[in-house]
């Protein structure tokens, strides 16, 4: 039985044991390498030589260590032991994704029962671009006045995306105009969905007036805080509005 503690020792019988039954001879510790591979051809020459680095946990010390470890083979894996739990899942396949773009193999091996598992084998990587992702990037980009938020900001919902920007036209159009048909304020602002900004009302702004006439809208209370919060963003907006 193992330790309830993991040492990257553990690891090593349950891969010796894999490589082994692939036809390799394996040794632990040759060089830098913690375990080192080599399956001699029918030309009776050494082929290309497995390295796995083990490791109690994903770390960044573990991926520097797979990256060295290319400097002497292609055939390159990194080990840890497999967790349990949505956590680990998560983790795993967050950590999959970036061997693959390294080149590096994934093993896991599950110590109260030597299990071990192949996640991924080395190979190249080639990024594959997504055309629609790329076209969204660049459509928000366009569509952005200015330049409201800095980058690298913490909290996401005090991001000014292009959407947040027509919210807040129609918000200051609102508050210098009061109650408006949701067809009069896309076409002052040329804000084409001003209407779905409003009836969504995804930040709580604005709300249907109660008119026997339909579609026009005014400002919650919350609107009116937000005119305040994001005063510097709307400076930044050529709104275009006057009273009417």
């Amino acid at each position: 039985m193992t330790a309830s503690t993991p040492k990257e020792t553990d690891l090593y019988a349950p891969i010796k044991a894999l490589l082994e039954g692939q036809g390799y001879q394996v040794k632990g510790e040759i060089g830098k390498a913690d375990v080192v591979g080599v399956r001699i051809g029918d030309d009776g020459e050494a082929e290309e030589p497995v390295i796995v680095e083990l490791k109690t946990a994903f770390s960044l010390s573990l991926f520097h260590q797979g990256i060295d470890r290319q400097a002497l083979s292609d055939q390159v894996y990194v080990a840890v032991p497999r967790g349990s739990g949505r956590a680990f899942l998560k983790s795993l396949q967050n950590n999959k994704n970036l061997c693959r773009r390294l080149g590096l193999g994934l093993i896991t091996v599950r110590l109260k029962d030597e299990f071990v598992e192949v996640h991924l084998d080395p190979a190249p990587y080639q990024p594959r671009q997504s055309k629609v992702k790329k076209a969204r990037l660049l459509r928000e980009f366009a569509r952005r006045v200015g330049d409201p938020s800095q980058g690298g900001a913490s909290r996401r919902s005090n991001i000014i995306t292009a959407y947040r920007q027509d919210a807040l036209r129609c918000l200051k159009y609102l508050s210098v105009n009061g109650p408006t048909k949701a067809g009069v304020i896309a076409k002052s602002l040329g804000v084409e969905k001003a209407r779905n900004i409003m009836a969504d009302d995804h930040y709580g702004w604005f709300e249907r007036a109660n008119t026997e006439a339909k579609g026009i809208y005014q400002i919650t209370p919350k609107g009116e805080a937000a005119c305040e919060e994001f005063q510097s963003a709307l400076d930044e907006i050529s709104l275009n509005i006057s009273k009417n």
